[in-house]
């Protein structure tokens, strides 16, 4: 069973989470939190499943963590659609897990949340 980092157990606020993880973490998610705002203005910051999150209109829109070796960022089912822009990092249905010294580029962040945000809105 993996354990949990110290910042998802005792996290109840986006900024408490990001203040429990060393700098380079809180660097690289900063960068992402800041490409998601730059998305999705009207979103609004919270804590889901333990991860700083971005919820749009009271819905679950993306989602964002650090674990010991890996970021990742939780933008949902829209990765099945992005496949191409997404090859090199390590995918799952719903997860990217990206390493420290390669981040998510901000214009892939912000196409991956303007994405989730069509999704949304079309219902899904």
């Amino acid at each position: 069973m993996k354990r949990k980092t110290k910042s998802a157990v005792a996290a109840k606020t986006f900024d408490g989470y990001l203040a429990a993880l060393n700098p380079q973490q809180r660097i690289t998610l900063e960068r992402l939190r800041k490409a998601i705002r730059s998305a999705a203005p009207k979103a609004e910051e919270c804590i889901s499943y333990g991860v700083p999150a971005f919820r749009l209109n009271g819905r679950f829109l993306v989602g964002l963590g650090a674990a010991a070796n890996h970021c990742s960022f939780y933008p949902g089912s829209v990765l099945q659609g992005l496949k191409v822009d997404l090859k090199g990092y390590d995918t799952s249905k719903g997860t990217i897990r990206f390493k420290l010294d390669r981040p998510l580029a901000s214009a892939l962040v912000r196409k991956l949340v303007k994405a989730r945000i069509a999704q949304r809105e079309s219902g899904r």
